[in-house]
């Protein structure tokens, strides 16, 4: 993904064509005969001006050429709703009934006119309802519940159709609470076995649980925090703001071209430049959001938080104040609004009412605002031991967790090369392996979502020579012409043997990377059968500042993430769809969930162009080796309880996901929930699908991983294989074997 300002090639003309379409498109809006908003939320003028200009450029710069039209209106609305209702559990039929006929294959003309009415319509009565619901909640939690009796929540939200009576309503709304309720009963649960592992512990770690204690929040009981949690979401859903609406409503437009076009309000782009720089000015700690409270789930090492000393993790934070100021009450508010009053210009002071995780009483807390590195987002390493060499030495082995391809994209829009990127970061960790005498690297993707092409192309050409690592081009709905992005830096940063650990849910820059490395055959493929499948490419248009000059001024109207590319592998196949196929497969829950580019809404099809001229192949990687590292992957697996337990739940995950509905009698519940046993790695996996955890731990799968790339450094030595030397040991060819 890339920041395209529309400074050179497509600016010009774009900016010229949304000029000449803006006058007849204003008539329209004038003319149009939409449903007045008598009440709650309604659209401004910034809001018609953001929805005609995104509407015009949607259509200008995707990569299908598809128009607004008809088919996208139905599309958009179905999503909208999805959106919105997904369980189909506030919205009656007879309300979608009445928005269909309003709406339904108007939604193109519409937006095209700057017209956004139907979706304040539908969702001032999304608010409505969401209103009732929680007043209707509250009616049911007073009443005696009977977990005694066979029913079913379906979680299939493709079999529900909307309720059509408030008998209906109630019924459905009565189980979801039911399933909700026995949900923090299996967690409470959870959480008394892991205390009572650690009861069973030596003296010394008992201590070390009793100092941890004052940092545990006492649970209330589930009843007290299901009601709770509904009296949060009312007070919530009236908090609801215009670009909300908005960004929810036109992305339901533009996810109808393709799952990874959508529209960024300003705020949420304003989070998402953070995380992609890894820096921001702010106290340094990581919030969460429980039943109404924005919680305190880690504090960032070094920060402002960690230095002040007083804000402990599961805190619960209930006030703000901004210097000597007022404090503003923030239980129940968004978090992503209590984050923005916490976060501010370094050097600044904030102030924070917190109840402390021992609930010893409230306090006040102090903390002058810094700069904070997001270190636990960035690429982080750690050298495992593994195997045997002949002189009975271990093998080392270099692991890298890069959870995302990030960079700086204020300092390159300033010119700035000196900025915060993927590149930068593991450069370093591969220098200090070269340093370190590391054996065999390892990188691990299984949780990397994607990011800049750019800094994946940078990536990519620290274990490569020259060559080309991906290649762009519109795709088969345009002209067939395809451009290389090339790593033009000759000489390696880390010439040694090289694994790549995917999942399904490495997307994206993540499957270019690995696509490359299996192209240029400079490495091996581990993990999932194939990764997630996503294969285009969304620049970021900021719409106001493409737009000045037409405006009076320059507004902040938001940005459009649009994909107008596929890209394709130097072989010339896109992963649109088939994702990269792993050398060697490793069973997990991951590869067996839903979630993959094949499972999203309307997904742009699979299409491959001519290979690249210039990819020079390795002889690292043959089919005799990955025979071979399967086999002897393949008998270690066999023998392992590990993965016999994780195929096991492969299994009862597969037939509990088949049945698409969930037990509502307590015995049942838990005997289900009982027979998918998942232990702490797969709880791992989870918390980093969730970007909750981003550590290096040697588990039985990473051990599986480190095993096969022993295997792999055995069959290279028995080969002789040679490797080229690193920039920092000079040109030319080597053995790795010499380390």
């Amino acid at each position: 993904m890339k920041k395209d300002n529309f400074s050179k090639k497509y600016g010009i003309l774009t900016l010229l064509l949304v000029f000449l379409l803006t006058f007849s498109a204003c008539r329209q809006a004038s003319s149009s005969n939409s449903e007045p908003i008598s009440e709650g939320l309604a659209p401004t003028k910034r809001d018609k001006n953001i929805s005609f200009y995104f509407g015009k450029l949607l259509e200008l710069r995707h990569v299908s050429k598809h128009k607004i039209d008809d088919e996208i209106s139905e599309r958009a609305f179905g999503l909208f709703l999805k959106s919105i209702d997904p369980m189909k559990i506030y919205f009656t039929r007879q309300d979608i009934d009445e928005f269909s006929a309003e709406y339904k294959d108007r939604i193109d003309d519409l937006v095209k006119a700057g017209d956004i009415t139907p979706a304040f319509v539908i969702y001032n009565r999304f608010i409505q309802r969401v209103c009732e619901r929680c007043e209707m909640a509250h009616q049911i939690l007073n009443e005696p519940l009977d977990f005694n009796i066979d029913e079913y929540y379906v979680r299939d939200k493709d079999k529900l159709d909307y309720p059509k009576s408030e008998e209906e309503v109630r019924d459905r709304l009565r189980k979801k609470i039911k399933f909700e309720l026995l949900s923090l009963e299996a967690d409470d649960r959870d959480s008394k076995k892991e205390s009572d592992k650690e009861d069973s512990k030596t003296d010394k770690d008992k201590a070390d649980k009793a100092e941890k204690a004052e940092s545990t929040t006492p649970t209330d009981p589930p009843l007290v925090r299901i009601n709770r949690r509904y009296n949060s979401l009312q007070k919530r859903i009236k908090q609801t703001t215009n670009d909300d609406v908005l960004e929810c409503y036109l992305t339901a437009i533009a996810n109808s071209f393709d799952p990874h076009s959508s529209y960024m309000s300003p705020k949420t782009f304003e989070n998402f430049v953070i995380q992609m720089r890894l820096n921001l000015d702010g106290i340094g700690a990581t919030l969460g959001w429980e039943d109404g409270y924005t919680v305190v789930k880690s504090i960032v090492k070094g920060g402002a938080a960690d230095k002040q000393g007083e804000l402990k993790v599961e805190d619960r934070i209930i006030s703000v104040a901004q210097d000597k100021g007022p404090f503003e009450d923030v239980v129940d508010m968004g978090l992503t609004d209590v984050v923005s009053k916490i976060r501010g210009k370094r050097g600044t002071t904030v102030r924070l009412e917190v109840l402390p995780a021992s609930k010893k009483g409230k306090k006040i807390i102090t903390i002058v605002r810094e700069k904070i590195e997001l270190e636990d987002s960035a690429a982080q390493s750690k050298v495992f031991e593994v195997g045997k060499k002949a002189d009975g030495s271990p093998y080392k082995v270099g692991v890298i967790d890069l959870p995302s391809f990030y960079f700086d994209m204020d300092a390159r829009s300033r010119g700035d090369n000196s900025g915060r990127s993927t590149t930068r970061d593991v450069r370093k960790l591969l220098q200090n392996f070269v340093a370190e005498k590391v054996d065999a690297c390892v990188i691990d993707l299984r949780f990397n979502g994607g990011g800049s092409l750019q800094e994946v192309v940078d990536l990519t050409g620290l274990f490569i020579e020259t060559g080309t690592v991906v290649q762009v081009a519109p795709s088969e709905y345009g002209p067939r012409k395809a451009k290389s992005l090339e790593d033009r830096d000759p000489g390696i940063e880390w010439g040694g043997p090289l694994v790549v650990v995917t999942s399904k849910f490495s997307a994206s820059a993540s499957e270019i990377f690995a696509g490359a490395i299996k192209d240029y055959k400079r490495g091996i493929i581990v993990g999932d059968h194939t990764t997630h499948g996503k294969g285009t490419v969304q620049p970021l248009i900021e719409i106001g500042e493409l737009l000045f000059g037409i405006l009076s001024e320059k507004a902040n109207y938001g940005t459009l993430k649009v994909s107008i590319q596929g890209f394709y592998l130097p072989h010339g196949e896109s992963t649109q769809l088939l994702g990269v196929q792993s050398d060697v497969v490793l069973p997990s829950l991951t590869d067996v969930m839903d979630g993959s580019e094949a499972d999203s809404d309307y997904p742009l099809r699979f299409d491959k162009i001519a290979p690249a001229v210039d990819y020079p192949t390795f002889n690292y990687v043959s089919p005799e080796i990955i025979r071979m590292l399967n086999e002897k992957s393949a008998e270690r697996i066999a023998k392992s309880d590990d993965f016999k337990r994780v195929e096991k739940n492969v299994k009862v995950y597969k037939e509990i996901k088949d049945e698409k509905k969930t037990p509502l009698k307590r015995e049942k519940y838990f005997a289900e929930l009982d027979r998918l046993d998942m232990d702490k790695h797969e709880k791992k996996e989870y918390e980093k699908l969730m970007g909750m955890d981003q550590k290096i731990i040697r588990d039985y799968y990473m051990n599986e991983v480190l095993d096969i790339t022993s295997d792999y450094l055995e069959i290279l030595k028995a080969n002789r294989i040679e490797f080229a030397k690193e920039k920092s040991g000079g040109f030319g060819v080597s053995s790795f074997f010499d380390r």
